[in-house]
């Protein structure tokens, strides 16, 4: 059965996101907050030692983890927006921005979307590309492992904006372009509406991977823990098909092209 209604689907095609609540449950994500504590190196009952505005953490591999992104809610969501099998089952999960309040503004607000093949230089993050046919990835997905309120520095998405990008992509063709070539070109998506992504621990939102998003300074009392790891894909995704086994990510690219 499909865990996702029309509706949902239908959202996530046309605003670029969904928000699935319960996604795993508050005791994983307890687990999963205790680890990434420890892996801060701060002290979670002295602020004192919150001495950064975001520490950033790699792809971990604990159980709590790989428990979390592979329920079967989500299982049957990815199933749904990425197409029947045409998915890796996630093996780790990273990488966490972990946000602490500070009056010290975070170097890593800017508008962006996150790219998914590798340029010249493997190690060159502002060098990875993403193309029309969104190489090698399938959704850009948010795991909140504590509660996060407006004033907890919920990323910002901007609803819609994958329409936007879809349309800078295509005359692109297989190469697309760099993470900062395609940065420079998003405010086209300026005036669209914005959405926070909050919710409690065990949300997690999954995104179209064109949409633009942004990170923001932390104004509240207690550390964000969060997620922001990608599904990747088996098979790049064609534009080509019949419409009946079009996975949504795709259909949301051929409407940003008028397709």
């Amino acid at each position: 059965m499909d865990v996702l209604t029309v509706e949902e689907v239908d959202d996530f095609i046309n605003n670029g996101f969904i928000k699935i609540e319960n996604a795993f449950s508050a005791e994983i994500a307890n687990q999963c907050a205790a680890i990434l504590w420890e892996k801060t190196g701060c002290n979670k009952d002295d602020p004192s030692t919150w001495t950064t505005p975001v520490i950033r953490i790699g792809e971990l591999a604990d159980e709590p983890f790989i428990n979390a992104a592979n329920t079967p809610i989500l299982q049957d969501a990815y199933e749904q927006l990425v197409g029947i099998g045409n998915w890796h089952p996630k093996q780790t999960l990273g990488s966490f921005p972990i946000r602490f309040p500070s009056t010290e503004p975070a170097n890593d607000t800017g508008w962006h979307v996150d790219a998914s093949f590798a340029g010249e230089d493997v190690s060159d993050f502002f060098g990875w590309r993403i193309n029309i046919n969104s190489k090698g990835r399938g959704l850009l997905m948010l795991f909140l492992f504590s509660d996060v309120t407006e004033s907890d520095a919920p990323t910002i998405l901007r609803i819609g904006s994958h329409l936007d990008v879809a349309k800078i992509l295509a005359p692109e063709g297989e190469s697309g372009l760099s993470f900062m070539e395609l940065a420079g070109k998003l405010h086209v998506s300026d005036g669209r509406r914005e959405a926070f992504a909050t919710g409690k621990a065990g949300t997690v939102y999954l995104c179209h991977p064109f949409l633009v998003h942004s990170a923001q300074n932390h104004r509240g009392q207690q550390p964000k823990f969060m997620a922001q790891p990608a599904l990747m894909t088996k098979n790049d995704f064609s534009l080509n098909g019949d419409d009946a086994t079009i996975p949504p990510v795709v259909k949301a690219i051929l409407k940003g092209v008028g397709l």
